[in-house]
C-alpha cells in the first residue's frame, strides 16, 4: 500500500469555512474537501499547507494551528493517507480557484450536508460551530 502525507486547511472567514469540490478528471471527483495537498521532501505539514494554499488559492497564511491528524485507508486505491488538518484563521488575499475546483463558503452545519471525502467525514462532523479564536 502506498502512503502519503497531506496538509489541509480549514480556512475560516466570518464563521464560514472554505470547501473545495474535486473537479472531474481527479481521483474522487465530485467529493468536497478542504484545500491543501501533499508534503514535499523536507517540508513540515505547516510549510506544505502554506505552499499549497498559495499555489491552489493565491492566499498567504498569516495564522494557522494544527487541529487534528487523521489516518485513512482508501483500499480501492491501495492508498494510505495521513492528513494534518489546520485551522487557518488569518490570511492575506482572496481565495480563487486556480485548479478548476469549485469553491464555496459554508457554515459548519452546511458542510455536514455536503459529500466530503471519506477521510474528512469524521472531521467535518466534529467541526466547531464557529471559527476558533
Amino acid at each position: 500500500m502506498t502512503s502519503i502525507v497531506v496538509a489541509g486547511g480549514i480556512i475560516w472567514q466570518d464563521d464560514h469555512l472554505l470547501a473545495a469540490l474535486r473537479p472531474h478528471g481527479k481521483p474522487l471527483a465530485g467529493y468536497w474537501e478542504f484545500p491543501g495537498g501533499k508534503l514535499e521532501p523536507g517540508e513540515t505539514a505547516e510549510q506544505a499547507l502554506c505552499r499549497e494554499l498559495r499555489e491552489e488559492l493565491g492566499i498567504s497564511v498569516r495564522a494557522c494551528r494544527l487541529w487534528q491528524i487523521v489516518e485513512h485507508d482508501y483500499a480501492e486505491r491501495d492508498l494510505h493517507v495521513q492528513l494534518h488538518f489546520f485551522h487557518v484563521t488569518a490570511f492575506d488575499g482572496t481565495p480563487c480557484a486556480r485548479e478548476r475546483q469549485e469553491l464555496r463558503w459554508v457554515t459548519p452545519a452546511q458542510a455536514r450536508d455536503l459529500p466530503f471525502l471519506p477521510a474528512d467525514a469524521d472531521l467535518v462532523a466534529g467541526l466547531p460551530a464557529r471559527a476558533p479564536r
